[in-house]
């Protein structure tokens, strides 16, 4: 197996630190979206959405999707369970996973797209409606903060998943300048900095 990623991506990100969290092993193929290589019709056979990363396997099959890849390896590698392990946590790293995404990686990620000019070349972009997805994502933290007041991680006492999409998206959020702030947000600092500390973060 091989996976085409570009390394500095947060989605790309979570994919390593889980494949570390698992001890397993992978080849790498970075794909320069900077530069289009992303948007080939060769690359396109692997994922039609034209993202990264992509999982290859050997039979010459593709899965996209960060979430589908670490599922598909959570299968075949079940120790140490990062998506729960009975019905109940399973059900929190879901909903924690989903609100990393709807919360956190989508307004960081339309912050980026909007306001960077890094895809200026290829999309039609929208500042102002940029600006606004950043200020959603700050008033996330909040939220974050208050729930982590009286948890160790977004699952309770379970490091999951969902804590390694919530931090790959909350880091990438420096590029436009969207960080919690250690006098407002004491809580959600103390799990970025537990969580950084964790050998997979440097994946």
């Amino acid at each position: 197996m091989k996976i085409y990623e570009y390394a500095s991506a947060p989605n790309c990100r979570r994919v390593r630190m889980f494949l570390a969290e698992k001890g397993v092993a992978m080849d790498y193929v970075q794909v320069d979206i900077a530069k289009g290589e992303n948007l080939t019709a060769e690359f396109r056979t692997k994922d039609v959405n034209a993202k990264v990363p992509v999982l290859a396997l050997e039979d010459g099959s593709h899965i996209a999707e960060s979430v589908a890849i670490q599922r598909y390896i959570e299968e075949l590698h079940p120790e140490p369970p990062l998506f729960g392990r009975d019905a109940k946590e399973k059900a929190l790293v879901e909903m924690w996973n989903r609100r990393a995404d709807f919360n956190m990686m989508s307004n960081v990620g339309m912050c980026f797209q909007h306001t960077s000019g890094f895809f200026s070349d290829r999309m039609n972009v929208f500042p102002e409606f940029g600006e606004d997805a950043g200020k959603k994502a700050l008033k996330f933290f909040d939220v974050l903060d208050q729930h982590l007041s009286d948890h160790e991680f977004l699952a309770g006492d379970y490091f999951s998943v969902a804590d390694i999409g919530m931090l790959c998206s909350m880091d990438f959020g420096k590029v436009v300048n969207l960080r919690p702030d250690a006098e407002e947000h004491p809580h959600l600092t103390r799990w970025r900095k537990q969580l950084s500390a964790r050998p997979s973060a440097k994946a």
